[in-house]
């Protein structure tokens, strides 16, 4: 297991639902990717409505029925995990918005490890 604690980066990327590489969901396939490569985790998130540089309005509202809706992919891993993220995207052609923060890690571990402790 991997020890994850104090400062590091998080990662959001921000892409839309409709988004495949290989045929297969871009948010799924990157997310298979960075479990591949031994990032700490990561998170997808659905959105129910947004827009994007081209200002384009996605949302769930039933007169409005998106088929792209947002997407929010969130890692928190290493500086130096993150610089090699980059290539990835690059790798993948990920379109989108991408930002990066520092953030402070107060806990990392499995589920159930509290209780294997006590």
């Amino acid at each position: 297991m991997r020890v994850l604690d104090g400062e590091q980066v998080l990662v959001r990327i921000f892409i839309g639902e409709g988004d495949r590489w290989h045929h297969q969901p871009l948010s799924l396939a990157l997310v298979e990717r960075l479990r591949r490569e031994g990032f700490a985790g990561a998170t997808v998130f659905h959105g129910v409505a947004g827009f994007g540089a081209r200002s384009v309005l996605h949302t769930t509202h039933i007169l409005r029925m998106s088929e792209d809706l947002p997407v929010v992919i969130e890692v928190v891993d290493t500086p130096e995990r993150v610089e090699r993220l980059t290539g990835i995207l690059d790798e993948m052609d990920i379109e989108g918005l991408v930002t990066t923060e520092k953030v402070r890690v107060l806990r990392y571990a499995p589920a159930g490890a509290a209780d294997r402790r006590r």
